[in-house]
């Protein structure tokens, strides 16, 4: 795991505002960050070549789109061995309705989060693409009912 970079008190108000507004002019970043526009967007573009800023992205409204329903998946597989757990991955990422995929240590292998349009397209879903997965033993899903907070990103520390 690499070390974190040793950011300033500039560079992290850069960044807290970004993720805050990724669609902030660099003229208005550079004076809340207390900079003039060229030495801010040098920073920007030095902390995206350092890989703290990995894009950029809109946040859209699933309900919106048309995905009334959010499921979380606890997936265990047959096998543990790198290649299986690969695979896994490999086809996950083929499915534009797992958002998130992230591998867990302990009895699950991992947790999926997927977008619906409703019960009966999950339903397809599930039986059709996610228990036929390569290795899959078992799936365990969970239905949101509400969503409290879902704040994407990391918090930025003070320096």
């Amino acid at each position: 795991m690499a070390s974190p970079l040793l950011l300033d008190s500039i560079d992290r108000t850069i960044l807290s505002e970004l993720q805050d507004d990724g669609r902030i002019t660099n003229v208005e970043l550079a004076r809340r960050a207390g900079l003039t526009a060229p030495p801010c967007l040098r920073r920007v573009r030095s902390l995206e070549e350092a890989g703290v800023i990995n894009g950029y992205h809109a946040r859209l409204n699933p309900a919106a789109l048309g995905y009334g329903i959010t499921v979380f998946a606890l997936v265990s597989l047959r096998s543990q061995a790198e290649e299986d757990l690969r695979g896994f991955e490999a086809h996950v990422a083929t499915l534009p309705e797992v958002r998130e995929c992230h591998m867990l240590n302990g009895e699950i292998d991992f947790i999926l989060k997927i977008v619906a349009h409703d019960l009966q397209s999950f339903q397809s879903f599930l039986t059709s693409k996610l228990t036929t997965a390569p290795h899959v033993a078992s799936v365990k899903t969970s239905l949101t009912i509400r969503t409290s907070k879902d704040q994407p990103g990391v918090p930025v520390d003070k320096a």
